[in-house]
């Protein structure tokens, strides 16, 4: 059977024939097209049809809108949508539910009818509620999984509610301790934080912290909810998970990339050693390390700290050369090595180009010392960004890296065609394979 919201034509025309009645035999006209889909689904989709399209008028006309029998008929009709579904999946597994919404459909009618029950309503509600909490739990997480994080929000955010109106009315719920709650309202906050529905994430991840839920992903997830409007505050919950769960490698990895955006770098070599050891073959993990201690050698070289400069300078290639006995390939690993002695070349011609003013002996003879060895330190480089080249014809900064180091060695034809390269590269385009290669 057409899905209803394909048959949209079909409702028009059972609807323009119900216009002109009252709710009160709108009502009757749904209750009974609604007790013949049950009796066959399969055969009675056009009863489904018309049951739908009355109670749109019960619970718009103004004898019957404002009546709980009207909105817990509307609940009951949807309710059965989804119980029908799983009946007729079992036939046919290429069946698929009628309304998708059905069940978060059936809820609302059913919240709503509580406005105005009387007598033996609320035990009439009270059934339905039970009987469409668990479809509400099975519809969001269809949403879910289809990354419709808003609509599975809300059916998930349904099924607690339904569980609360049930408990306080001395009802059981689908959720039978707190373990099950909990586990509930994780997911819950989970589509939420996807949603980017931060104002109803963050009260969900809080009352799950607070009952010592045992998921790291909850303090991740407060983290990422604190971390844009203050991160001394996302910091404070951070540690606090690091604390609990000391072995958590996405926590770790989270407080590495939050140290990096602080420039703390002091702090993060032994982070990053730490997560080395929990994930010995993450070749990331190697050039990330890497490129702390090359930003540490970059600064104390500046500040005049030679000898621990060379020393991060040494560690910094030391670990570069680890992720490459993981992968010989790794392109960011080899770049990494030729852009440590490139920098360092820089370092000292910055050095060289300070005495282009002085014209003594001494300092003709130092100038000429550092240009000789510029030279050879871009050498040194030169290896390295043959191979990121090789490996990676299209990569920016390896076409620079070139283009300056043939220049320096005087090799104008070479450093062009790494000059042309670049500007194929920045008008957009791709060079169709590697110079080195050639």
């Amino acid at each position: 059977m057409k899905k209803l919201v394909l048959g949209f034509l079909s409702l028009l025309l059972v609807a323009g024939t119900l216009t002109a009645q009252d709710g009160k035999k709108a009502l009757k006209k749904a209750i009974t097209a609604s007790r013949a889909y049950d009796l066959d689904a399969a055969k009675n989709g056009d009863k489904l049809e018309e049951a739908i399209a009355a109670i749109e008028i019960a619970t718009t006309a103004e004898d019957t809108k404002n009546t709980a029998k009207a909105w817990i008929t509307k609940g009951d009709i949807y309710n059965s949508i989804c119980t029908n579904a799983q009946l007729l999946a079992a036939l046919n597994p290429d069946h698929q539910k009628e309304v998708e919404n059905a069940a978060i459909l059936a809820y609302e009618a059913y919240h709503k009818a509580k406005e105005f029950a009387e007598k033996r309503d609320p035990k009439t509600i009270q059934k339905g509620i039970s009987g469409i909490q668990g479809q509400l739990v099975s519809e969001g997480a269809g949403y879910y999984e289809k990354k419709d994080y808003p609509t599975a929000y809300s059916a998930f955010q349904y099924a607690l509610d339904a569980h609360d109106y049930l408990i306080a009315n001395g009802k059981e719920s689908i959720f039978a301790d707190d373990a099950a709650i909990n586990d509930q309202r994780y997911y819950t906050g989970l589509a939420a934080l996807n949603a980017q529905d931060m104002a109803s994430a963050k009260p969900i991840f809080m009352t799950l912290k607070d009952a010592g839920y045992e998921k790291s992903a909850v303090f991740e997830a407060l983290y990422k909810l604190e971390v844009e409007k203050d991160r001394a505050a996302a910091l404070v919950i951070l540690e606090e998970g690091r604390k609990k769960f000391p072995d958590d490698v996405s926590l770790l990895f989270t407080e590495i990339n939050h140290y990096l955006a602080d420039g703390r770098l002091n702090e993060l070599t032994g982070k990053l050693e730490a997560a080395i050891v929990k994930e010995p073959d993450n070749v990331s993990l190697y050039t990330t390390l890497g490129s702390i201690y090359d930003n540490l050698y970059q600064k104390e070289l500046e500040e005049g700290k030679t000898e621990s400069a060379q020393a991060n300078f040494d560690n910094a290639f030391a670990t570069y050369n680890k992720a490459l006995e993981k992968d010989p390939k790794f392109f960011d690993a080899i770049y990494s090595i030729g852009a440590l002695y490139y920098n360092r070349a820089a370092a000292t011609t910055k050095e060289m180009n300070a005495l282009a003013d002085d014209y003594s002996k001494a300092g003709l003879k130092k100038y000429d010392e550092l240009r000789k060895l510029v030279l050879t330190q871009f050498d040194e480089a030169l290896p390295f960004f043959k191979q990121a080249e090789a490996l990676n014809a299209n990569d920016r900064n390896t076409l620079i890296a070139l283009k300056e180091i043939f220049a320096r060695k005087d090799d104008l034809p070479t450093s062009t065609e790494f000059k042309n390269r670049l500007e194929v590269l920045e008008g957009g385009g791709q060079n169709e394979g590697s110079y080195f290669n050639e």
